[in-house]
């Protein structure tokens, strides 16, 4: 049972079934919903509007990465279509007719966030892009996160498409359990070979994942209608545990979700 010491100490301690689980008050954060959840437990350790829906911009191609990895066969190839590479504005410009397997796109997809990359791996996995919405939509559903509804892979304005900060950790820490997409999200940058040639290096979006050396991914996403977002993971001995921020501004993004890492592992 949880219980908190009086109200007139500065720095109390939340205790849950015998565990201290911190003595300072959890950082401010800017962003309009956050959530903070240990990921061995699935416990909240912070909240804030986390069930109120939003748009979640690109944080939502978890959900597309965990659906295309938990079908498989990541080796095998995916061969562009026309209808691949209309997304815009952030994308890889592939050519249709072009050869990639589905792990190299799922690495462009969660490092770099190439939208054109989600509507490959939706249209290759299901068919079509709105197919591919309603598996995303029973898939989460089936995971618990039942507050959102997806129309597309890769979170570019649509409507009736929105999310929360809890359904989001939900998702994440399904993906977090993901042997493959644990080491995608965690990869910093990477070389990309197109299919004519050239060779990009790529690198990930998430800037904690860069600065922070407890921080193992996951997922960076921003439109004007969804703000800055972010979806990061932390580890620190044996704690992991994973801080979702919607509706931020680039200044305090990331340094809020740093914070709240860093907070949940005791750092």
């Amino acid at each position: 049972m949880m219980r908190r010491c009086a109200t007139s100490v500065l720095l109390c301690f939340l205790v849950f079934r015998g565990e201290v689980l911190h003595s300072a008050p959890p950082p401010d954060v800017h962003g309009e919903s956050a959530i903070l959840v240990d990921v061995r437990s699935g416990r909240v350790l912070y909240n804030k509007n986390s069930r109120t829906p939003r748009a979640v911009a690109s944080t939502q191609k978890l959900l597309t990465a965990l659906i295309v990895a938990e079908d498989g066969n990541l080796w095998e190839n995916v061969t562009i279509q026309p209808s691949d590479t209309t997304a815009a504005p952030t994308k890889l410009y592939l050519k249709s007719g072009q050869k990639y397997s589905r792990f190299e796109l799922l690495q462009a997809l969660l490092v770099r966030s190439a939208n054109d990359v989600a509507c490959a791996l939706a249209r290759d996995n299901a068919g079509s892009v709105d197919a591919f919405a309603a598996k995303m939509n029973r898939r989460s559903k089936a995971l618990g996160a039942r507050a959102s509804n997806f129309v597309n892979p890769n979170g570019l304005p649509a409507e009736g498409q929105y999310s929360t900060a809890r359904d989001m950790a939900i998702i994440a820490r399904n993906a977090y359990a993901h042997p493959i997409l644990r080491r995608i999200v965690a990869t910093k940058s990477f070389e990309f070979h197109f299919a004519d040639g050239r060779v990009r290096e790529l690198v990930n979006t998430n800037r904690v994942l860069r600065t922070a050396p407890f921080c193992t991914g996951m997922k960076t996403g921003y439109t004007n209608a969804a703000g800055h977002c972010l979806v990061s993971s932390g580890r620190s001995q044996d704690r992991d545990v994973i801080a979702v921020v919607l509706g931020s501004n680039k200044k305090h993004v990331y340094d809020d979700s740093q914070k709240l890492l860093e907070w949940g592992l005791r750092l």
